[in-house]
């Protein structure tokens, strides 16, 4: 039976929809998904994200343990800013893409993919070394991610102190409506916005109260909740990878475009003689975006074919709903298509045209 979130009640209350994802019961949609795309885009969204996966690690060496594990470079990250990273396995393959909060150089919060949560846990417990403590704190938190360009507004008006708010990938240790949280400045909807992690360990936790109280104070500024429907068509118009379809076990941060944050002349780590091949020898397929040509909607493993000859596949489609548009991405074993040229998706046993375009669909909006 799939895992609830301590919100599902308030949540079910709200009239939303509910699906499974990763293990957990969340909800999709409260009104229709399109009408929360937009409200993200234009005012301020509320999601529940508490099933996201966070794994403490403490200790002399923690710095340096978990750079062994990820791609990217812990060392010069300051206190106070957040790393991500994909973290990989011998063969340069993706065990997961994670976020690494810095508190110091002895303690390290990682935020993970939910269906990965248990996986990744005993991947690190198996691989790293030194001085080091890893507790995994998924159950201690509820996450929430306030998105859209009225999320500063919303956020300034429940602050219990004047706390500067972080810059975009820092966090900083706060009060919001009388409750100690991390606020963090990052998201997945290509907007402006926040995280916010709740601790049930801490005085005066509430999670109810912490959601009902933000959806109170941005009424004026038109919040509203938003489930995982909008923040799929969100991350997808942001091209922001998804484990499972971007990012895989059969996938390399490399030919998933993420090359920025594959250090190749960083100390060893997990894969990095892999990726470090891949790199010389050039990739054999890489990341495209579409748009569709033809009517139909391009799903997750649909092949796609140029001059009758299959050349990859979608790994993630649907509706583009800032653009009006259907399209996605896509993983193509040919290296020299070019942005206007057209290709062709197999939906429903029909050929239907589509054609590559540049990516992002959306230009992002963070602050930087």
């Amino acid at each position: 039976m799939d895992r609830r979130t301590p919100l599902y009640q308030v949540q079910k209350n709200l009239g939303a929809k509910f699906t499974s994802f990763g293990g957990w019961e969340l909800p999709v949609s409260y009104t229709d998904i399109i009408s929360e795309h937009h409200l993200v885009r234009t005012k301020a969204g509320l999601f529940d994200v508490s099933h996201m996966g966070e794994i403490k690690i403490t200790g002399k060496d923690a710095v340096k343990a978990v750079n062994r594990l990820i791609t990217n470079d812990l060392e010069p990250v300051p206190v106070g800013k957040i790393l991500y990273s994909p973290m990989c396995y011998e063969n340069g393959t993706v065990v997961d893409d994670i976020l690494i909060y810095k508190f110091s150089d002895e303690e390290l919060l990682l935020v993970v993919n939910a269906g990965n949560t248990q996986k990744d846990d005993e991947w690190i417990r198996s691989q790293i070394t030194g001085d080091v403590m890893v507790e995994n704190l998924s159950d201690n938190y509820v996450q929430l991610a306030l998105q859209g360009p009225e999320a500063e507004n919303i956020i300034k008006g429940i602050l219990d102190e004047d706390t500067e708010l972080p810059q975009f990938y820092r966090f900083t240790e706060t009060s919001l409506l009388g409750m100690n949280v991390l606020l963090s400045r990052t998201g997945y909807t290509g907007e402006d916005g926040f995280e916010i992690y709740l601790r049930f360990s801490d005085h005066g936790a509430d999670p109810e109260r912490l959601w009902n109280g933000i959806l109170e104070a941005g009424k004026d500024n038109g919040i509203a909740p938003a489930g995982l429907g909008a923040r799929d068509t969100l991350r997808l118009e942001a091209a922001l990878p998804l484990y499972g379809h971007e990012l895989s076990e059969d996938i390399t941060p490399l030919e998933a475009g993420l090359k920025a944050f594959v250090k190749i002349n960083k100390d060893d780590y997990i894969g990095k003689a892999a990726l470090a091949r891949q790199f010389e020898h050039g990739l054999k397929r890489k990341l495209y975006g579409f748009e569709m040509m033809d009517r139909g909607i391009p799903r997750s493993g649909y092949d796609i074919l140029k001059d009758g000859e299959k050349i990859g596949y979608v790994t993630s489609g649907g509706i583009l709903p800032t653009l009006n548009k259907n399209g996605g991405l896509a993983l193509i074993n040919n290296l020299d298509l070019q942005v206007g040229e057209t290709i062709e998706i197999v939906i429903r046993e029909r050929l239907c045209k589509a054609v590559v375009v540049q990516l992002p669909f959306y230009k992002k909006k963070y602050k930087r």
